[in-house]
């Protein structure tokens, strides 16, 4: 459902996406008004889901609003320290109510999807499943659970939520972090922003958006893309459980550890990487080195069977997002700015702790 082909089908709706992104920047930059790069890039980012998942373009302000509010939330409690977990004879109690309160908030999640869900579900039993042009991923996982013992597929609703939640959870808050730490980079090294945006006016010219046959002449854009994602480690800490007992530079793990990959410190190794805490994006020009999990200096989304299988859907959408913002606006702080607050908000997602607010101005092309 992820996979390049399935992708290359949506690519009207990933052309969509980028095209409301820019309207949206757009209207802000037509009243002077500054942009919230991360919200920006979320709104744009939900509503691809929201289509590719459910064929729903429909989303209101106010479930938009929610599903904000539900991912950030979500992402909050994940890392909040729970004494239940630490000590086994009141891990039944939820203390701080930390699992109540996760609870509550997949509840209201599974709210909103299940009435897409059940929706769908009448609208098959009334119309039949359709033909496999017309089919989204809802319609791939209710055709994946009606499939019997023998299809080898087992797949009932709460997966399908499951699936669904943390896809939004995941993708979110992710892709759209990192939108904003390219962009915020970019406007603290305005030299980089330049040599950008010229490499985008040549490939590009007069068109407003980055699409997938223009990616392998935009080596800079590339670059800068995993300079970001190298620098600032999205999820800077990826858990993992041992499926078997294993030996490891002579410790052992037992079978069901969880075990935390330090994402951050590999990618901040003075070893591998040259000034590993300075945004330079040349080194990428230099290094032929790709985020598909084979080397393992650069992995920010993950390794082996268990990367990250949005990796395909969130190349494609940082590439071009971030750079059709670049091409068709001018990026400026707003006056009373003094500099881009790089500090760094540690969580389950490393985000800005101050989100910029940017002035974009719409270019004549």
């Amino acid at each position: 459902m992820l996979s390049a082909r399935p992708l290359q089908e949506k690519l009207a709706l990933r052309r969509d996406a980028v095209g409301g992104l820019l309207t949206n920047v757009s209207e802000a930059a037509s009243g002077d008004a500054p942009v919230s790069v991360r919200r920006a890039a979320f709104t744009a980012l939900v509503r691809l889901l929201w289509r590719a998942i459910f064929s729903d373009n429909k989303l209101g302000e106010a479930a938009m609003q929610e599903l904000y509010d539900y991912v950030r939330e979500a992402v909050a409690l994940v890392v909040t320290p729970n004494v239940s977990d630490l000590f086994p004879a009141v891990a039944g109690a939820d203390l701080q109510g930390v699992r109540r309160r996760m609870a509550a908030l997949v509840a209201r999640i599974y709210q909103l999807l299940d009435r897409q869900i059940e929706g769908r579900m009448r609208a098959r039993d009334e119309f039949g499943r359709g033909d496999a042009s017309s089919k989204d991923m809802l319609d791939a996982m209710l055709d994946m659970s009606e499939q019997d013992d023998d299809g080898g597929v087992t797949m009932n609703r709460d997966v399908i939520r499951a699936f669904c939640t943390d896809l939004f959870v995941a993708a979110l808050d992710t892709s759209s972090n990192a939108i904003e730490w390219a962009l915020a980079e970019l406007l603290q090294n305005p030299r980089t922003m330049n040599t950008l945006q010229e490499e985008l006016r040549t490939v590009l010219g007069s068109k407003a958006q980055v699409e997938d046959s223009d990616i392998d002449k935009l080596p800079y854009l590339r670059a800068v893309i995993k300079e970001t994602l190298r620098l600032h480690s999205v999820v800077p800490l990826v858990s993992y459980r041992a499926e078997a007992t294993v030996q490891v530079q002579g410790y052992t793990i037992p079978e069901g550890s969880n075990v935390l990959v330090n994402v951050w410190a590999i990618h901040h190794n003075a070893d591998v990487w040259t000034e590993p805490h300075k945004f330079v994006q040349e080194r990428f020009l230099k290094k032929d080195v790709e985020f598909f999990g084979r080397n393992f200096e650069f992995i920010p989304f993950g390794s082996g069977r268990h990367m990250c299988l949005g990796l395909p859907l969130a190349n494609r959408m940082l590439l071009a997002m971030l750079g059709s913002l670049v091409h068709q606006f001018e990026w400026e702080l707003p006056e009373l700015e003094r500099g881009v607050d790089m500090t760094e908000k540690y969580g389950l997602v490393l985000s800005m702790a101050s989100p910029i607010h940017a002035i974009a101005k719409k270019k004549q092309q």
